[in-house]
Parts: structure tokens; C-alpha cells; sequence
């Protein structure tokens, strides 16, 4: 009896979590040897780093020290999914919560010139809860419509942050606060270079797409130019279309009262648009050559002409293939549109641009951040929607 009882003990040992390792392994390091916030002076000089206990009071301190102690064996073993989740999202909340009240803690008062900035400990204990958060989501399998109420609530909650003042007194939200009309002017500008440029794509990508799967030839051709295109950098194109379109506007001045010019929106809505065509025209290639014959032979025998073969049969089965082109080239998108500002473009890479030049980290994270954010959300919906027309395909068959 004994001897079962032994021999029973190592199944019923914990199990080590690989991932858990490696997400342990990220909060002792940041812990150890990277500061929580920086403390600047002003907004150009080098911060002076900042540890948990040096950037807060002593009290909530030891309730972000707890929780971080807490996450690591809950991390590092197998431990229930729920549990997980809970404790990542508990995690994000509390660094979210703290490193706001490191920025009124660390400011001194009456100085408007210092700037608290989250120091690299933050960013990488974030980094390291929000794949803890990654991991237990893809782990539960959610639904579409779960996943986009998650991001829902967490954009309410970082509204809710912002719009409370508990992020103030951080440097982001002092240059924020300096270039809000600016802010949100270039933001409209992101939104219409990057959406914009998306919807010009599916306009002319998917018609071209269905020609290019008619005719093999054109297939051929067409892609491979196209391809060819993807090849020429970001900063390259931009700076090839100035020429031509500088030229277009001079010769036509019709089109320079449109707003077309060598510099401005017109080359980066161009470029944008140019690179987004592969992925339309391919996917929708694709995702027609995909299409069953069974169920072409079936429109053929209910005496479809061709083009209700297609509209009827054909592109709503291909559709799922063209929206995941979609989905890529809108994110592609929205961080390619930050370059836009080097060629007067606008959008967010107005701030990154200006930062890198006055050397102030935090004007070029004014920028990156909501660019990142947008394209994070983006690429979250239009996946719960590729999948909510995936899985309603086998219905219509």
C-alpha cells in the first residue's frame, strides 16, 4: 500500500508551465535590475531611474511588490486558466494604477518643467502580463463576440484612466496636454491615410483579383508587378512619387486645387494604396481558386449564368480569404502611415518624427502609442469578424 501511495506522489506534482518560465523568468529580471519610472528634470534631459519602493510610497509599494510576488508561482505552475487571466488583467491594472501615482509622487511640487516617464521595468512587467493575458485567452478558446467585449472593456478602462487625471502628472500626458489640438488633428489624419488608403484597395483590388482569376495571364503579370512593388521601401516610394506628382499637379492645376502635390497626403495616400493592393488581389485570387467545384458544378446545374456564380456562389465563400487580406493590409497600414510625416503626410508620425529630432522620448511616444493601439484594435475586430464568417460557411452548404 505504501509503495502505491509512492509511486502515485510524482503524478500528482505540481507541473511546470514552459511559458510560465519564460514570463517568470521577465518579471524577476525587470525587478532586479530595471527601474519602474525615470525622473527628468525637463522633457530633454536623461531621466534618473526610479525603483518600485523609490517611485512610490512605501504602502502601495508593497501592494505592487505583492502582486508581483504573487505571479510568479500562480505563473510559473500550471495553474487554472481563469486564474491566470484574472491575474494578468489584476496585474496590467495595478501598473496602470501605480505608475500614475509614481507621476504625482515623483513630481515635485510646483516644478513644471520635471517629467516622470514609465521606466523600462514598466513596460516590460506590462509586456510580461500581457502575455500571461495572451496565453490564458488563446488557452480558453474564446468566441468573437467575448473577445471583442474585452477589448471593449479595456478601452473603457483606459478612458476611464484617462479621463480621471490619474495619468496627469506622466510625461506623455504633459506633451498631450501642450498638442491636444494637434493631437487629435493628426489622428483624423492617420485614421482617413490608413483606412483610407484600405478602402481604395478593395476597391480596385478585388474586381482586379477576380479578373486575375478569369485570366492566368493577367494573373501572372499582375502579380508579379505587384509583388515586385513590395519589394521598393516605405521611405523609397514615398520619396519616387514626389517627382511625378509634383509634376501632375503643376501640369493639371485642377488637380492641385484637389489638394494633389509632391508633398502632402496626396503621394502618402498614394503609396499606401500601391501597397496594399498585393494582398487584396491575392487573397481574392486565392480565395476564389479555393472555392469547391462541387459547389460551382451545383450553380452550374441550377442553370446560374457566371455572373450569379459569382456573386451567389463564389465570392461569399471566398470572402473569409479576401477579409484576412484585409485585416493585413489594414494593419500594414496604420504603421505605415506613421512615415507619412517625413513627406508632410501628417497622422501620428508628425510626434515621432518631432521627438526623435528634440530627442524628447516622450513626444515620440505620444506618437507610437495610440498608432499601436489602433492597430492592435483593429487587427482584434476584424479577426472576431474573419471568424464570424468562417464558421457561419458551413451553415449555408
Amino acid at each position: 500500500m505504501a509503495q502505491s501511495v509512492a509511486t502515485a506522489l510524482p503524478k500528482r506534482a505540481v507541473a511546470v508551465d514552459k511559458l510560465g518560465v519564460v514570463i517568470v523568468l521577465i518579471i524577476a529580471a525587470a525587478w532586479l535590475f530595471l527601474p519602474f519610472a525615470d525622473f527628468k528634470p525637463n522633457r530633454i534631459l536623461p531621466g534618473e531611474p526610479r525603483s518600485i519602493f523609490a517611485a512610490l510610497p512605501f504602502v502601495e509599494a508593497s501592494i505592487l511588490a505583492l502582486i508581483l510576488a504573487v505571479s510568479i508561482p500562480v505563473t510559473l505552475f500550471r495553474t487554472p486558466t481563469i486564474i491566470r487571466l484574472v491575474l494578468s488583467f489584476v496585474g496590467l491594472g495595478a501598473l496602470a494604477i501605480f505608475i500614475g501615482k509614481a507621476g504625482y509622487y515623483l513630481t515635485p511640487e510646483g516644478d513644471k518643467l520635471a517629467r516622470i516617464a514609465p521606466g523600462a521595468g514598466f513596460w516590460v512587467f506590462s509586456g510580461a502580463y500581457a502575455l500571461l493575458a495572451a496565453d490564458a485567452l488563446t488557452r480558453m478558446r474564446l468566441g468573437p463576440w467575448p473577445r471583442i467585449a474585452i477589448l471593449a472593456l479595456v478601452a473603457l478602462a483606459l478612458g476611464l484612466l484617462l479621463w480621471s487625471g490619474a495619468w496627469n502628472s506622466l510625461s506623455i500626458l504633459k506633451e498631450y496636454a501642450s498638442r491636444a489640438d494637434a493631437f487629435w488633428r493628426e489622428g483624423r489624419t492617420h485614421v482617413f491615410l490608413a483606412f483610407g488608403s484600405v478602402i481604395a484597395a478593395i476597391v480596385v483590388g478585388v474586381p482586379l483579383g477576380i479578373l486575375c482569376y478569369r485570366h492566368r495571364r493577367l494573373r501572372t503579370v499582375v502579380l508579379n508587378t505587384l509583388n515586385a512593388v513590395q519589394t521598393i521601401p516605405s521611405i523609397a516610394l514615398f520619396g519616387l512619387l514626389i517627382a511625378p506628382l509634383g509634376a501632375l499637379a503643376a501640369a493639371v492645376p485642377a488637380l492641385a486645387a484637389l489638394g494633389v502635390s509632391g508633398i502632402g497626403i496626396a503621394p502618402a495616400m498614394l503609396a499606401l494604396f500601391i501597397y496594399s493592393l498585393l494582398p487584396v488581389v491575392s487573397n481574392t485570387v486565392v480565395g476564389l481558386v479555393g472555392v469547391p467545384e462541387a459547389a460551382n458544378d451545383a450553380a452550374r446545374g441550377m442553370g446560374m449564368t457566371d455572373r450569379q456564380r459569382l456573386f451567389s456562389v463564389e465570392l461569399p465563400l471566398a470572402f473569409p480569404v479576401i477579409l484576412t487580406g484585409i485585416r493585413i493590409v489594414l494593419v500594414q497600414n496604420i504603421g505605415l502611415a506613421t512615415i507619412a510625416a517625413l513627406i508632410g503626410g501628417g497622422g501620428f508620425g508628425v510626434f515621432v518624427f518631432q521627438g526623435i529630432g528634440q530627442t524628447a522620448m516622450d513626444l515620440v511616444l505620444l506618437g507610437a502609442v495610440p498608432t499601436v493601439a489602433l492597430a492592435f484594435a483593429s487587427a482584434v475586430v476584424l479577426d472576431a469578424v474573419v471568424e464570424m464568417v468562417s464558421t457561419k460557411e458551413p451553415a449555408n452548404d
